[in-house]
């Protein structure tokens, strides 16, 4: 990883400092190195859960039909899945975290996590918000939703002063709960157009394979047909919204009666776990997480 970054990703991560790896630019290597929001491993049943991840971890891999990752997440999935080098991925989201700390600091932007009620109407709260930016002067204000994460949650992200309009009328909007995330700028959104470029060329330049197995698109919630594909949309998913709610419900439709696969989520921390289990609890009653930090560590005691 250091040859392709440049700089020491493992001594960033483990001696800081913080702030620097804070930033976008190191923070999405990291992530991603790291295997975070690698995502969904999905195998069909047939075979027992109940031994540790380092057993079942080969039988996992061999009998994987699909995979997804979130975000950045999405490059390590598609590694996975044999579409990109691990080098060539990495490189990619170094470009692509580079491009994307460059365009968050052109503008004051952010993400807020939002949790309404059923009746929470986000584009009209999304709307009022970008008026009142335009009250102030803001030109071209950018406030809409970024991540549709569950049902009534979503990150919406845009222009500092309309998320902060948005935090101090939350009850208008039926906003249950706002927390502002701590990130650089506004992902997903037009405001990342600065960094399609950039990323579009290391893409063009890199070898891109058809994936072994299915893996699911943040853009669309659909899986990828081919390499000119993944391409084009992995181009897309920096300003388009990560729809990941709408991509459960694509790797889990069947028809009634027949069971749900086993699904493993691989990386430190279990959050996609928390949101399957919003999606769909019948899946999620199939869900294991797998920390390959954590099993590392068990081998060498």
């Amino acid at each position: 990883a250091e040859k392709v970054l440049g700089y020491d990703l493992l001594s960033l991560c483990l001696q800081g400092p913080r702030d620097a790896l804070d930033r976008t630019q190191h923070c999405q290597p990291a992530v991603w190195a790291g295997g975070a929001r690698v995502g969904w491993v999905r195998v069909p049943r047939g075979f027992p859960t109940s031994c540790g991840a380092r057993v079942c971890l080969p039988q996992v891999v061999e009998r994987c039909v699909a995979a997804a990752g979130y975000s950045v997440g999405e490059f390590a999935a598609l590694v996975f899945a044999g579409a990109m080098g691990f080098a060539e991925a990495l490189y990619a989201v170094k470009v692509r975290a580079e491009a994307m700390q460059r365009a968050a600091e052109a503008v004051p932007s952010g993400m807020l996590s939002v949790l309404g009620r059923p009746e929470a109407n986000y584009r009209f709260a999304c709307l009022e918000a970008r008026r009142h930016c335009e009250a102030l002067g803001i030109q071209n204000p950018v406030c809409t939703v970024s991540n549709y994460l569950f049902p009534d949650s979503r990150v919406i992200a845009g222009h500092l002063q309309a998320l902060e309009f948005l935090q101090e009328n939350a009850r208008k909007y039926y906003f249950t709960r706002t927390k502002m995330l701590p990130v650089s700028g506004a992902f997903h959104t037009r405001l990342m157009e600065p960094a399609v470029e950039p990323l579009a060329e290391v893409l063009k330049s890199i070898e891109i394979q058809k994936p072994l197995l299915c893996v699911y698109s943040n853009v669309d919630g659909k899986k990828y047909m081919h390499s000119k594909h993944i391409q084009k949309l992995l181009v897309k998913q920096v300003v388009f919204p990560v729809l990941w709610e709408q991509t459960m419900h694509s790797v889990y439709q069947r028809k009634q009666g027949t069971e749900f696969p086993y699904t493993y989520e691989v990386g430190p921390g279990n959050q996609l776990g928390a949101i399957l289990r919003k999606c769909n609890l019948k899946a999620w009653k199939q869900y294991k997480h797998v920390d390959p930090l954590e099993d590392e560590e068990e081998e060498e005691t």
